[in-house]
């Protein structure tokens, strides 16, 4: 019998640590290689973890709600193979006085085995998937190391798993498929950066006294809601807070949105939203104002080649989210609008990948959802700018025309613009809003989505 240990891997470039929120298997239970053992929980997403061999659970490392850091034993699996090599260096003492108790001729047999097997696994090129952007199983990373699959075609492979994971059957049936083909670059090289956030200067927590009466009720917050307090009181302790508000008339792509919505719905299956519109039009301003795409990293200034566009997302518990719209420049409208409606279906349903609410460089909330007309959102760190979108209202307005002034019943809405005043300044901050107000302004009534 073996002992292997079942360890936390990295799910993610800035993921440290994650929460145990349920064993999906207990002492005793048989598991499949790849099969999940546990549920876990980032300050992003929910995951599972997969054993990576055929074995019986013998021992939990943790309990429920414990956080558990990347690389920390969480479980040990019994198999009836021989021991891996991570647990062989913690028992060398119980192998070596069980090799002792051998006979000759069997200790030979053993060596010679051994060495075989070393010597139809090794492989000129070990690949390293500690840069992984989402996370692999360890059997998924072990079949790639054996097939000598690298990081970049490991990271175009679709998942069928969970959260769209990779699973044992996905990298066979690649691997298959990969065989018979004779293309061989599939990929471009690509690593994408990720800035560490600096932490703010350390202060004493100062808890004012709270009164409750025993008519009160007491409820504790939620996992993700004391994550998501934590970075608010990040974010405000660290960035200067701005803001510059605009209003602005969307009539045009009010109307545009009602002429073309229907026909979309049909030809896609989906809706058009405004949100889309939105996106489209802040991607094509921070091109024209690179500098409202950078995070600040110590005393250093790091300028984002991709404009990642977060878009939050209120989740039906009532707390928050943030996937990202990766390369959101890159998108024609279209594509935009299938990215949102994607993402923010995914997210309803808790479904979104760990990389998709990750490496964004600038965020927009849409806090009209809930009727407010602007707001004052906390900026997302390590970014320096967060956008709100109020609420579209129907208003009386004064219409200039070559004819003179009159007054006409227009949609208008503010925009509300948060920026990091250390390295963000008022004029950049306004211009920036005024861009995004005149791009939706001047929006063409005759395009085709």
């Amino acid at each position: 019998m073996a002992k292997i240990e079942l360890k936390l891997p990295k799910m993610g470039e800035s993921v440290a640590e994650a929460t145990l929120t349920s064993w999906l298997k207990e002492v005793g239970d048989n598991i499949e290689a790849d099969e999940p053992v546990l549920e876990i929980a980032t300050d992003k997403v929910d995951s599972e973890v997969p054993s990576e061999v055929d074995g019986k659970l013998i021992e939990k490392r943790f309990e429920v709600d414990d956080v558990i850091k990347v690389g920390e034993v969480i479980a040990i699996i019994e198999t009836e193979g021989e021991e891996s090599t991570d647990n062989k260096s913690e028992n060398t003492a119980e192998v070596e006085t069980a090799t002792q108790s051998e006979s000759v001729e069997e200790s030979v047999e053993t060596a010679e085995a051994l060495m075989q097997k070393a010597k139809e696994t090794i492989k000129p090129e070990a690949q390293d998937f500690s840069d992984a952007k989402r996370f692999y199983s360890p059997l998924v990373k072990n079949i790639a190391k054996e097939e000598g699959i690298s990081l970049d075609e490991l990271e175009k492979i679709e998942g069928s798993g969970k959260n769209g994971r990779v699973t044992k059957d996905d990298m066979l049936a690649y691997v298959e498929q990969r065989q018979t083909s004779s293309q061989k670059d599939l990929t471009s090289s690509y690593t994408k950066a990720e800035t560490t956030t600096p932490k703010p200067t350390s202060t004493a927590d100062i808890q004012t006294p709270v009164n409750i009466n025993a008519e009160d009720e007491v409820t504790e917050m939620s996992r993700m809601g004391k994550l998501i307090s934590k970075h608010m009181i990040h974010s405000t302790q660290t960035s200067a807070h701005v803001q510059s508000f605009i209003e602005v008339d969307v009539t045009k792509i009010w109307n545009w949105r009602n002429q073309h919505k229907k026909a979309f719905q049909e030809r896609e299956g989906e809706k058009l939203t405004f949100t889309p519109i939105f996106m489209e039009a802040v991607a094509k301003t921070i091109k024209d104002f690179p500098m409202i795409n950078i995070s600040v990293d110590g005393e250093n200034i790091v300028k984002h080649k991709h404009i990642n566009l977060g878009m939050a997302h209120a989740l039906p518990d009532g707390n928050l989210i943030v996937p990202v719209i990766h390369d959101a420049d890159q998108l024609n409208l279209l594509g935009l609008a299938k990215k949102v409606n994607d993402l923010a279906g995914r997210a309803r349903q808790g479904k979104l990948k760990p990389d998709e609410t990750q490496g964004g460089t600038y965020t927009v909330t849409n806090v009209g959802t809930f009727g407010s007309i602007m707001g004052t959102p906390i900026i997302n760190q390590p970014q320096v700018g967060i956008l709100a979108l109020g609420a579209i209202r129907k208003v009386p307005a004064v219409i200039e025309t070559k004819d003179g002034d009159f007054i006409g019943i227009r949609y208008k809405m503010f925009l509300s613009h948060s920026y990091d005043h250390r390295v963000v300044n008022g004029a950049l901050g306004g211009q920036f809003v005024q861009r995004v107000a005149q791009y939706l302004e001047n929006f063409d009534e005759n395009r085709s989505v």
